[in-house]
C-alpha cells in the first residue's frame, strides 16, 4: 500500500508557485503505515518508489510553463511516526520546513529508520523514560531532489 501511495504522487496535480505557499503546501504528503505493514518492505524498495516519483516530477516541472527552482524532499518525522514527502518552489538549502535540518543524498537511511520506527507517535505507558533535552536540536536529515535541469 505504501509503494503505491508514494507513486501515486507523481499523478496528482503539482502546485508551483513561489508567491504563494499556502498553495503549495497542497504537494505535501504523509505516510504513517502501521509497523505490521512496514515489516513487509524493504528500504531499497521504498527509495526505488521515491525515485521513480522524483522523477516522474522532473517530466511534470519540465513541461510546465515555470521557470525557477523546484524541490522535492523527503524526511522522516519521528515524532508523528510518519515519512513524509513534499515538493516546492525552493532551493535545496531554502526548504520551507520549521524544523533544523541538513540536506543528504541518504534516502535509504531516512527511509530504514521510518521502517524501524516500530511504535510511530505512540508510547507505551510503562516504556517512559525521561529525555534530557539536547543543548540545540539535531538537524534532520532530509533528503533533497532538484525537479529543474
Amino acid at each position: 500500500m505504501l509503494l503505491k501511495e508514494i507513486r501515486a504522487i507523481a499523478g496528482e496535480t503539482l502546485v508551483l508557485s513561489p508567491h504563494d505557499l499556502d498553495a503549495e503546501h497542497a504537494n505535501t504528503s504523509w505516510f504513517g503505515a502501521p509497523p505490521h505493514e512496514r515489516m513487509g518492505l524493504s528500504a531499497e524498495e521504498v527509495v526505488a518508489a521515491f525515485e521513480e516519483t522524483a522523477e516522474l516530477l522532473r517530466d511534470q516541472v519540465a513541461a510546465m510553463p515555470y521557470a525557477g527552482p523546484a524541490t522535492f524532499y523527503v524526511w522522516h518525522d519521528g515524532e508523528a511516526g510518519q515519512l513524509r514527502c513534499s515538493t516546492g518552489s525552493c532551493g535545496r538549502n531554502d526548504l520551507p520546513l520549521a524544523i533544523p535540518y541538513r540536506v543528504t543524498g541518504d534516502l535509504h537511511a531516512i527511509v530504514k529508520e521510518f521502517l524501524e520506527d516500530r511504535a510511530p507517535g505512540a508510547i507505551v505507558w510503562g516504556e517512559l523514560e525521561p529525555v534530557p533535552f539536547p543543548a540545540e536540536p539535531a538537524d534532520r536529515p532530509v533528503w533533497v531532489c532538484d525537479l529543474c535541469p
